[in-house]
């Protein structure tokens, strides 16, 4: 496997449409990396300036210590995985999979060696002699998936891979993802627009917007603090609750909106946050950190509009004068749409933004 630098990375095109604003991180060596962000966002044109099939525009790109800016795709020893799986209907599984090999050269002992490795791997040994159109959805990926692991390539680069897939499928594959992953100790870079995908399947998240890097950290790291607003908003399901309005300190603290004051007694983050009093600000809550008070005093009172059980929990969507709320309870008894619910923060989990900047105010 391989390591991965990109160095003030950018991609303008001739329109003058910048695609991707100085990229700079680091891949580490067996590592499984996420790009995420909305459609537009540059992450599928990142993954393609890796594999070299878009110019870099600026910066340097590095494989494995090596400078591959100029480099053909077919030297820089990667393997990608499409989105639209690129089967050839009229060859078999073990064709497909052995297809990339015998235009390299390969001698037909070792591709058979290697397709059969890789089919013990994905479980497909029982399939070898099927055709695509005789596949599910989720071998046909497997297949795709096995095109690029008989290359034992430096780096696997994976575009998208899973959104053809339904829910069902999504869900196991992303299991035989991470379970590969594991198994062969791979360094990855997984492009993906559901943050659900980015959050289940990354070591580490870069999180883009508009080209530009807004934030690169663990899962729980981008979770638990995200940098600015557009992280707050992105990262998670259901999104985070965003409030505007200004702190204030009026018989204890509150955080005063244009649909009523929120009481937040006395924050843990107090003496970070009483430089921001007054000023214009963003309070973030996080649906699992908004609940039902059943006695003493509430932060603030909501109108509970459509509960949703799910199973193990419940999504209430709530009205806080104009503004909707959403909470994520355990299962329980509720009230009738239209009753008014008492609602108690985390105060040790809240968030604060500058409403000017989007960004963090940290505590």
């Amino acid at each position: 496997m391989a390591t991965v630098s990109l160095d003030q990375l950018r991609k303008v095109y001739p329109n003058g449409n910048v695609a991707v604003a100085g990229a700079s991180f680091d891949i580490a060596d067996g590592e499984l990396l996420v790009l995420v962000g909305p459609s537009g966002c540059g992450k599928t044109t990142l993954l393609r300036m890796i594999a070299g099939l878009e110019t870099i525009s600026a910066g340097t790109l590095r494989i494995d210590g090596r400078v591959v800016n100029e480099v053909a795709p077919k030297d820089r020893d990667i393997a990608m995985v499409f989105q639209n799986y690129a089967l050839y209907p009229h060859m078999t599984v073990a064709q497909n999979l052995g297809f990339g090999l015998r235009l390299r050269g390969y001698k037909p002992a070792d591709i058979e060696q290697r397709v059969a490795s890789a089919a013990r791997t994905l479980e497909l040994e029982q399939r070898l002699h099927s055709r695509p159109a005789a596949l599910s959805g989720g071998q046909r990926q497997r297949v795709a998936l096995g095109r690029a692991l008989v290359r034992d390539p430096k780096v696997f680069l994976l575009d998208e891979p899973l959104s053809n897939l339904d829910a069902k499928l999504r869900l196991s594959m992303r299991v035989e993802i991470a379970r590969l992953h594991r198994q062969l100790e791979a360094t990855m870079v997984y492009v993906t627009h559901d943050q659900i995908e980015a959050m289940t399947l990354g070591q580490r998240i870069v999180v883009l917007d508009g080209g530009v890097i807004q934030q690169i950290g663990p899962p729980m790291n981008l979770y638990d603090r995200p940098a600015n607003l557009f992280v707050a908003g992105f990262i998670g399901s259901p999104a985070m609750n965003l409030l505007h309005g200004r702190l204030r300190i009026e018989q204890g603290w509150k955080f005063a909106t244009a649909h009523g004051d929120i009481a937040l007694g006395e924050p843990p983050q107090a003496a970070a946050w009483r430089a921001w009093c007054g000023r214009d600000s963003v309070l973030g809550i996080r649906p699992e950190d908004l609940q039902p008070q059943e006695a003493g005093p509430a932060a603030l009172s909501a109108r509970l509009e459509v509960p949703e059980p799910v199973g193990n929990e419940i999504f209430l969507n709530l009205r806080f004068g104009g503004q909707a709320l959403v909470a994520r309870v355990s299962p329980r008894a509720l009230p009738e749409p239209g009753s008014r619910v008492a609602l108690r923060l985390a105060l040790a989990r809240l968030h604060l933004f500058d409403a000017q900047n989007g960004m963090r105010i940290d505590a």
